[in-house]
């Protein structure tokens, strides 16, 4: 089935900005999260979601995507995402004809950084905001131990490419219009290696490498947030010929709350109060990832007022201080009422209760008023 347009995906225009991406995409994470909901087809949306993220708030990905579609997104477009120059058509082989390709051919024996490994760990809400230390473990590229690396069997030993004499690289020459030209080919004899396996290692097979579970220790730093990555050097893939290893990098998702929502160092929540607390006041009990604290409601609050508790939010993760919990309030109206609670609601009303006074909102409830007045 045909992947569906990214931008649709997230439910946002072709010229949506990074914040309206990322407000966008984590609605959708917690809408359709797999500890959250439980229907069969949540994490197919919920990874679609975070496909249709990864490719939108990155500029590059997104540029391919806008000009070459899904193809583009895939590093499928020209240039591809870090591949490097594409061969399209035969061009390669012209250019390798006229210039000889002695420049585009790296030395197979020299030393090569190993691949990046990309981890994806899920945090709970607190475990983000207060950061936490663990261990992973993750399947990677190890030298062989039985071979040593080499690919090899014990005993034996690896043997120059007598087709490249150690290159990597065949040359044949041709003759053009212009002369005598070189044209250097990868030797298909050693796979551009430049030696020969005689007797191939049985534990590795000849690669020299094999797959282990690695167990790794990760520090997550506090204040961390949804698809923020740690870098974790020299934790990848092992180089070849000596070179280094690569980066290990982790990526964090982050569960969603079923009572705070965090919008970077800000956290924020609804609170609700009774028509009583509103009216008359009250010093209520409230609950933030610090703790429980105490907060004044001021006698006659509306519904929507937010307040706001100062440095109860998230830590910056670069250390640039602390963000702030916002409680927005929300009025609840009881359905149920006793035959006294009614009399009491009834003797407000005649007494004035039923009227919208300048106290409450003067200005609205003035135009209104002054708009629906009778001639």
């Amino acid at each position: 089935m045909s992947k569906r347009d990214y931008y649709d995906v997230l439910g946002v225009g072709k010229d949506a900005s990074k914040d309206e991406l990322k407000k966008a995409y984590r609605k959708l994470a917690r809408k359709y999260h797999p500890d959250v909901n439980k229907e069969a087809d949540s994490a197919d949306k919920f990874k679609e979601a975070k496909e249709a993220y990864e490719v939108l708030s990155d500029e590059q990905k997104r540029a391919q995507y806008d000009q070459f579609g899904h193809a583009g997104a895939q590093g499928q477009g020209f240039g591809g995402f870090g591949g490097g120059a594409q061969d399209f058509g035969g061009f390669g082989d012209i250019f390798d004809m006229f210039f000889g390709g002695g420049g585009r051919r790296r030395d197979p024996n020299a030393p090569q950084q190993g691949a990046d490994l990309q981890y994806t760990m899920v945090l709970d809400f607190e475990e983000a905001i207060f950061g936490k230390e663990t261990d992973i473990s993750i399947p990677k590229e190890e030298n062989c131990d039985t071979c040593n690396g080499s690919g090899a069997k014990p005993g034996t030993k690896t043997k120059t490419c007598s087709h490249c004499n150690g290159s990597g690289q065949l040359n044949t020459e041709q003759n053009t219009p212009f002369g005598r030209v070189v044209n250097r080919r990868v030797c298909h004899h050693c796979n551009g290696s430049g030696k020969i396996i005689p007797e191939k290692c049985n534990t590795c097979g000849g690669t020299g490498k094999v797959k282990k579970q690695k167990n790794i220790h990760i520090d997550i730093p506090a204040g961390i947030d949804e698809g923020q990555q740690i870098r974790v050097s020299g934790k990848g893939e092992p180089g070849v010929n000596g070179g280094p290893a690569g980066d290990l990098y982790v990526v964090v998702q982050i569960k969603p709350h079923e009572f705070f929502e965090r919008e970077g160092d800000h956290i924020y929540c609804e609170l609700p109060i009774t028509f009583t607390q509103a009216a008359l006041g009250d010093e209520i009990e409230v609950p933030t990832v610090h703790g429980k604290v105490m907060l004044k409601i001021p006698a006659g609050t509306q519904t929507g007022k937010v307040f706001r508790l100062k440095g109860k939010g998230a830590p910056n993760v670069r250390g640039y201080g602390q963000g702030d919990q916002h409680i927005k309030v929300r009025i609840v109206t009881p359905k149920k009422l006793t035959d006294r609670q009614k009399e009491l609601l009834r003797e407000f009303n005649e007494i004035g209760g039923n009227e919208a006074t300048d106290e409450q909102d003067g200005s609205f409830f003035q135009r209104f008023k002054k708009a629906f007045k009778s001639e």
